[in-house]
């Protein structure tokens, strides 16, 4: 099989690192280029990339999309996840609508209560850190220890019951926020997750959790 310019990243190691994150040949083949190989450091190199772009298209209005859902264990479970982008002919993809099945599938396994920590509740972040403080108090360490203790705590809080951070359930070496910025790099546009629902047989209530699309800047 042919190799590209430099001896250390073949054609098949391009393809494998396509394969695995979804990315064109030309970024692939960078991403290679610059970790000298190393498929790993390249796989971090193109999530850094897409999250930059992510970042820079963030403002721009998301009107357009399309509702997703998964049902599970038997019609057991059920979610609606709406995700939008900027343009019909993004959310008519393979790609895009992967991407929302998905998002839907994720919110059936792991449950998360809010879209992102902002919308946490304050209510909820105070019972949050009161029963953190005492467990922490019980052991005893000095204040100063105790705060970094109950910081730590909160932040795996947030990760827990965070769709945005929450580890992504196809591959746990990504939160659904980097998975999301990886296709916003692929795709062109800027994507988000606008509100989800989750029905659970025999449960009282169910998730329902909803968020604003960011406004664009003013020129």
């Amino acid at each position: 099989m042919a190799t590209t310019s430099n001896p250390n990243v073949s054609a098949q190691l391009v393809k494998e690192l396509r394969d695995r994150t979804g990315a064109g040949f030309t970024a692939c083949r960078e991403a290679l280029l610059e970790s000298k190989g190393d498929i790993e450091q390249a796989i971090n190199i193109l999530r850094k990339k897409g999250q930059a772009a992510a970042a820079k298209k963030a403002q721009r209005t998301t009107s357009e999309g399309l509702v997703s859902y998964y049902i599970h264990a038997g019609g057991k479970i059920g979610v609606l996840v709406e995700v939008n982008c900027e343009s019909d002919f993004v959310a008519r993809t393979a790609e895009f609508q992967r991407l929302g099945h998905d998002v839907a599938m994720h919110i059936a396994a792991l449950d998360p209560r809010f879209l992102r920590r902002e919308e946490v509740t304050q209510e909820t972040l105070d019972r949050e850190r009161d029963i953190y403080k005492e467990q922490a108090k019980a052991t005893g360490k000095p204040e100063n220890v105790i705060e970094k203790i109950v910081n730590g705590k909160m932040e795996k809080f947030y990760e827990e019951v965070c769709l945005l951070e929450q580890p992504f359930i196809k591959d746990q070496t990504i939160s659904i926020s980097q998975l999301i910025a990886a296709k916003i790099g692929k795709l062109g546009e800027n994507i988000a997750v606008r509100r989800f629902a989750r029905f659970k047989v025999g449960d009282a209530g169910e998730t329902v959790a909803v968020t604003k699309p960011a406004e664009p800047k003013s020129e």
